[in-house]
């Protein structure tokens, strides 16, 4: 560990002290570091990344189910924070609303409530999420999340047709 080396003086005195030289050996420190370096990735765990599960139908148009228009809401994104959204196939009646909680959320709510007093079961309500051009990821990210916490088990994520666009352009104007 540490020593204490001695010089002989062969009997000079001479009212001098001895000097005393110290040595310290930092072997033991060297390996409780690396003990304890051992020890911490041992015992450490990765964080393991997580993503949101995604529920794809199969291929076969032949059998695809059908869903009454009153049950499905479009909703379509757009830039600036601003979603068009209609009920049914009638996008003559679009609105404009929001990602706040008193925007999509309540109109998710609202449609979620109106499936249940019309057919009894809140979750038959499908959503269709249509991105436009100038849609971004977190717009996108942004509806996925509304779906999750509006509990929405029936999405789907489609592009705006011809039509919509045209549409949203004329609305915005």
């Amino acid at each position: 560990m540490a020593e204490i080396q001695q010089q002989n003086s062969n009997g000079k005195s001479g009212g001098r002290r001895k000097k005393l030289s110290t040595k310290v050996d930092l072997t033991p420190m060297v390996d409780l570091g690396f003990l304890l370096i051992t020890f911490f990735v041992f015992t450490t765990s990765l964080s393991h990344p997580t993503a949101m599960r995604l529920v794809l139908p199969a291929d076969n148009v032949d059998n695809a189910p059908q869903i009454a228009a009153s049950k499905t809401i479009s909703i379509l994104l757009s830039a600036a924070g601003k979603i068009y959204y209609y009920n049914g196939d009638s996008t003559g009646n679009m609105h404009r609303t929001d990602y706040s909680a008193a925007g999509l959320r309540s109109v998710i709510v609202n449609k979620k409530a109106f499936v249940q007093s019309k057919f009894g079961d809140a979750k038959e309500t499908v959503v269709l999420i249509k991105p436009t051009a100038d849609a971004t990821y977190g717009n996108i990210v942004d509806a996925l999340d509304e779906m999750q916490i509006n509990m929405v088990t029936r999405y789907v994520l489609m592009d705006a047709d011809k039509d919509e666009n045209t549409l949203i352009a004329q609305y915005k104007n």
